[in-house]
């Protein structure tokens, strides 16, 4: 019989004027320390982020978002914070900042599919 493993999930925001508080969800982080699993997608709907800030540079924005997917998946151009194990490399990711891209607060539960649960969760948030 499968067994349910604990995982650890955040949604990745871009907060386009940090004094405002306003956000636009634009990925998943999810992590499993059991399994050793880590999984970020990311997906920027450009038009929601058009509505919120002119200020927001597309280009430096994709580029950052795409150093948290380097990171998240231990990849070496990612330095040493890709080089931690992969629970490390969620708290660090998920430490809360005063910066334009956050996290919520990471979130837990049981599954027996990580990647569905993924799947599931990044279509309720994020899409």
């Amino acid at each position: 019989m499968p067994e349910k493993n604990l995982y650890e999930y955040a949604v990745i925001r871009v907060v386009p004027r940090i004094e405002r508080e306003e956000f636009i969800n634009v990925g998943l982080l999810l992590f499993c320390k059991r399994k050793r699993y880590i999984r970020i997608r990311i997906a920027v709907n450009e038009q929601k982020l058009a509505l919120y800030s002119t200020e927001c540079e597309r280009e430096t924005l994709l580029n950052n978002l795409s150093a948290w997917e380097i990171i998240a998946s231990g990849r070496k151009e990612g330095g040493y914070i890709a080089s931690l194990d992969v629970a490390e490399r969620f708290r660090w990711l998920t430490a809360v900042r005063s910066a334009t891209i956050q996290t919520s607060r990471p979130h837990s539960g049981y599954t027996y599919s990580l990647d569905e649960t993924f799947d599931r969760l990044f279509g309720e948030l994020v899409l």
